[in-house]
């Protein structure tokens, strides 16, 4: 059974976490942030230690890692009642980061919308990826050659899944509005599904 599927798609600092947050509170929608489940390995652990090398150069972690512990942890949620497969829509939020990825998903994924948070004033990114790093305590966002170096893989390797998905399922929302309306603006796609 393929997994019913909206994703989040942006560059980092265009607000997908925070959608993806408030996405996953409602009933029937499960949230999965693939970042937040690198952060939250343990930094000894195999895959911990091949996450810090590579997001601490701002690169993306190879293919076949992210995917597979993406697989592991949505079939841990199932297992733990998290999510159900049946009944709710995943919402994925960095995953799938490159096309190559959205080929290695496709026979799991059940793509209903992908939502691109636009936010072409790359200092408006920069600005908020910073105090991401402040507030949270992301290494990742903290060095400013870091953050412009993950922006540039960002275009290289990431846009790419748009043309893989195509136009009828890509959903241009404006991420430089304030929260909610960038919410208001998911909620007409979603509720159109």
């Amino acid at each position: 059974m393929k997994l019913r599927t909206i994703l989040l798609f942006g560059a980092p600092g265009s607000g997908k976490g925070t959608q993806g947050k408030i996405l996953g509170s409602i009933p029937n929608f499960y949230h999965c942030a693939c970042g937040d489940v690198f952060r939250n390995l343990n930094a000894d652990s195999r895959l911990g230690r091949v996450f810090l090398e590579y997001s601490s150069r701002g690169e993306l972690v190879p293919d076949e890692a992210t995917v597979d512990l993406w697989r592991n942890n949505i079939q841990a949620n199932t297992m733990l009642g998290r999510f159900n497969p049946e009944r709710d829509t995943v919402v994925l939020d960095g995953i799938p980061r490159n096309a190559a990825q959205a080929q290695m998903l496709k026979g799991t994924l059940d793509v209903r919308a992908l939502l691109h948070l636009t936010c072409p004033v790359l200092d408006k990114m920069v600005e908020r990826l910073q105090r991401r790093a402040l507030r949270d305590n992301r290494l990742d966002d903290a060095n400013l050659d870091v953050i412009r170096n993950r922006l540039q893989v960002y275009d290289h390797e990431t846009k790419p899944v748009l043309d893989f998905y195509g136009p009828d399922v890509v959903h241009s929302i404006d991420a430089t509005q304030n929260p909610i309306e960038v919410l208001r603006d998911i909620l007409r796609v979603v509720g159109k599904l």
